[in-house]
């Protein structure tokens, strides 16, 4: 009486059909009942009287008198209105998830049962391996694998033992194409539970990075291409973050310093310079400017030698232009500076040779000056001397006359 929404007195006497959305449904499956002595599950859905609808499954049979004689029809409606919803949402669940497993093109999506056999396979798994579904359910997926990795042992039976004992499991293997090419795939392989949390497969994701690990090679050895010409350079070569800590050094800048490549990475550059003042103006010079050049700085050891040395320095920036730091090149003018010290030394012992040699000259014509004043005094007082001398005859001489 609930499920019609009616009364007993008024249900007895009634067509039952009308009861129902399908009323032929309806009478088709009453005849039925007497044709075969009962029907299993047959679907009907009742109709209430305020427009409710309630799906059934009907169970019916025959049943007779003392004689065997039929007398009529007794039936079971069940109410299976919340089963075919949750049916229903399945359904829709599973069109859905079907649809994105089918959708997604540029991943391998692949279930496989617990003997490794291939259950599901995707329209992405198509495109990366080159089996179509119908030629790839229900082989084993060793064919996926490249030999080195099936090893007893191996790579792939220590994924899928970890994706057994833990719940999932990722790594990068080669796999192995329909036409035996091969490529390097990013695999994700998760367990698969039934509904009372037992294992009963696998589900693989997977994508092919050959690309990126190829750039990722590339990468590597322009890489350690320009390390080995950082490393080649005997001048000390830094890269400088933006707070003045040093990222990054050569070789030759452990030498000039003493002090460890690890110890380096990570300290004030400035810390290592007899300046350091000088030092972090020049940093921020390259920052306001973009580059110093020839930089004038004292590298000092850690066992007290220094070192003369000419910075040049630029900015280094990233792919979107940010600055990143400072990279710096340090020339070492030790020798340099020595040598001019020494041309400058020589040169001024020149000069000073140059000047006492003057001053001889002119101690030299002095003396000549001197001296031939002291010869013309001579020879004067001679002059005199005999000068008067004859006077002094002459005088004699008028004398003995006058006599």
């Amino acid at each position: 009486m609930k499920v019609t929404g009616m009364e007993r007195d008024e249900l007895i006497g009634t067509d039952f059909s009308d009861y129902f959305t399908e009323p032929d449904k309806a009478r088709e499956g009453y005849q039925q009942v007497f044709a075969k002595g009962f029907v299993t599950d047959y679907p009907l859905t009742i109709r209430h009287r305020e427009g409710q609808l309630v799906d059934v499954l009907y169970n019916a049979s025959v049943y007779r008198d003392l004689y065997g004689n039929v007398l009529g029809v007794f039936a079971a409606a069940r109410d299976v209105t919340e089963n075919k919803r949750v049916m229903r949402e399945f359904a829709e669940t599973k069109n859905f998830l079907d649809n994105i497993l089918q959708s997604s093109t540029k991943y391998s999506i692949i279930g496989k049962d617990l003997n490794y056999r291939i259950l599901s396979w995707n329209e992405g798994a198509r495109l990366n391996y080159g089996y179509a579904e119908d030629e790839i359910i229900g082989k084993e997926s060793n064919i996926l694998h490249s030999p080195e990795d099936l090893k007893p042992g191996g790579a792939v039976d220590k994924m899928l033992k970890k994706a057994y004992d833990e719940g999932i499991a990722e790594g990068e293997f080669l796999r192995v194409r329909k036409d035996g090419s091969r490529f390097v795939a990013s695999v994700v392989v998760t367990r698969r539970n039934d509904a009372a949390g037992n294992p009963i497969g696998y589900l693989l994701m997977s994508t092919d990075i050959t690309e990126k690990k190829l750039a990722e090679e590339r990468l590597r050895d322009a890489s350690q291409y320009a390390r080995s010409l950082v490393e080649a350079s005997l001048d000390p070569l830094v890269t400088i973050s933006p707070e003045g800590k040093i990222t990054d050094v050569n070789e030759a800048t452990v030498k000039v310093t003493g002090v460890p490549r690890e110890q380096l990475i990570g300290a004030d550059f400035s810390d290592y310079f007899t300046e350091p003042d000088k030092a972090r103006e020049g940093h921020m010079q390259v920052f306001s400017r973009g580059y110093v050049t020839d930089y004038p700085l004292t590298i000092r050891h850690r066992d007290g030698r220094l070192t003369s040395v000419l910075y040049n320095a630029s900015v280094y920036r990233d792919a979107q232009g940010v600055v990143l730091g400072v990279f710096a090149a340090a020339r070492d003018v030790t020798a340099q500076r020595e040598a001019e010290e020494k041309v400058t030394e020589q040169r001024a012992r020149e000069e000073q040779r140059a000047r006492e040699l003057e001053r001889l000259a002119e101690l030299e014509r002095f003396q000549k000056l001197t001296v031939g004043r002291e010869l013309k005094m001579v020879e004067l007082k001679k002059e005199n001397e005999e000068l008067r001398r004859e006077v002094e005859q002459c005088r004699q001489e008028i004398g003995r006359g006058g006599r």
